[in-house]
């Protein structure tokens, strides 16, 4: 019995801890949702009305965050969209792994070294998961975008 009862702590403290860090990932989305949701909660949207329209806003940040990288070629402003994603989650992340760390780690200066790392290793993920579905694609200094190089053949084309 006590070997079940180690081995389902220990599989909770895990499932706490991939909550946790998926949440720090997406820490804009959710900061978004959640200020949605508290304005339309003491606006009046009642209790079912204010979390429909907290999830729908934190949904379309983070879709139209992904839309905007993946649509622009601009260096820059992808480097933006990204940084607007990875710097809450770096900070959610620092966060996170500093009261963590505070459970088990007794030296402040090794707490704040775990707690550094994590924000790296977090915001790093923020910033992965955000380009991860972009396709990176070559750029071709001398055609307007979206030129195709070869014809397209027709159906009359196959024919002969």
């Amino acid at each position: 019995m006590l070997a079940l009862g180690l081995l389902l702590n220990f599989a909770g403290i895990g499932l706490f801890c991939w909550l946790i860090f998926t949440l720090a990932v997406y820490a804009l989305p959710f900061f978004v949702g959640l200020h949605v949701f508290m304005m339309a909660l003491h606006g009046g949207a009642g209790i079912l009305g204010a979390p429909l329209v907290g999830i729908a806003a934190g949904g379309m940040t983070l879709a139209i965050g992904q839309t905007a990288f993946a649509m622009t070629r601009s260096v820059i402003t992808r480097a933006i969209v990204a940084a607007l994603f990875a710097v809450p989650a770096t900070l959610a992340g620092y966060q996170v792994v500093f009261a963590m760390s505070q459970l088990g780690v007794p030296s402040l200066a090794w707490r704040e070294i775990f707690a550094c790392l994590g924000a790296v290793f977090i915001g790093g993920t923020a910033w992965t998961r955000l380009t991860i579905f972009t396709e990176t694609r070559p750029l071709n200094w001398g055609r307007a975008v979206g030129s195709d190089p070869q014809p397209v053949l027709t159906a009359a084309a196959h024919k002969q």
